[in-house]
């Protein structure tokens, strides 16, 4: 495995922008590796899987590379009502925003001191990543502002993302950016390290991540023309699998786990 030192975000002098500490070394995903995406529930990894990533209520796979899911920016539905009702975001007559499409309410990181609220409660998720000894962590919904309303901005996404891995990399843990093509350029400003991609090849987006994480990129195809697209322009740098679209273990109805 690759270790990193600074997070390619540290200044001179080892430290980060604006002053901070550079993060403790933390490992990174290896390049071009047999990948499984287990965020709907944990199964034994095929043979020739290095890397997998599951949901911060699950354990991680013995010997792999593992990545800890997290829904870092929008609130379960089951979890909605355990969040205090001002940090969940909402519009100019006080309803809720939803994300239609999870049916999740979007957290509201729109000021720094809502930011460090809600961070203090997701970075208690990471700390309890780092003790069941997975590698890295994965925040989801970096793309949250998009659906927003116009009420976050990508600033907020990218300042909120900065108290995430700042916390992360002191516990040793590497942080990736999930999808959100656009923000790719400013990962050092974010401290991101590698990429969790959805769908990239489908979008031809999985260039934009190469270039910006050095083909540390995993991706997650949904389709089988994405996967052929996919494996056609990527499939000798990147990370790449097909999974049906609930991440459903074997045995379900529409299990589906592709590489080639």
């Amino acid at each position: 495995m690759s270790a990193l030192t600074g997070c390619d975000f540290g200044g001179p002098g080892g430290t980060q922008g604006h002053g901070s500490p550079t993060p403790a070394a933390v490992r990174l995903p290896p390049r071009h590796a047999g990948f499984d995406y287990q965020i709907g529930g944990g199964y034994p990894p095929a043979e020739g899987v290095r890397i997998v990533s599951r949901d911060r209520s699950d354990s991680p796979a013995p010997g792999l590379y593992n990545i800890c899911y997290v829904n870092a920016f929008q609130a379960q539905p089951e979890e909605r009502s355990t969040w205090p009702a001002d940090l969940l975001l909402r519009d100019a007559h006080g309803k809720t925003v939803i994300d239609e499409d999870w049916n999740e309410a979007l957290l509201d990181i729109g000021t720094p001191a809502k930011r460090a609220r809600v961070a203090g409660r997701v970075n208690r998720w990471i700390d309890g990543c780092a003790k069941k000894g997975f590698d890295a962590v994965e925040p989801d919904n970096y793309d949250s502002y998009t659906r927003s309303r116009h009420l976050l901005t990508a600033a907020d996404a990218t300042s909120f993302m900065r108290l995430l891995s700042r916390h992360a990399h002191a516990r040793h843990l590497a942080v990736a950016q999930k999808n959100t093509a656009q923000l790719a350029g400013v990962r050092g400003r974010a401290g991101l390290d590698f990429a969790v991609a959805e769908e990239c090849g489908q979008y031809d987006e999985c260039g934009v991540y190469a270039k910006a994480f050095d083909d540390r990129v995993v991706d997650i195809e949904y389709t089988a023309a994405g996967l052929r697209a996919a494996l056609a322009h990527w499939g000798d740098r990147l990370s790449i699998v097909r999974r049906d679209r609930e991440v459903s273990t074997p045995g379900s109805k529409g299990y589906v786990r592709e590489v080639r």
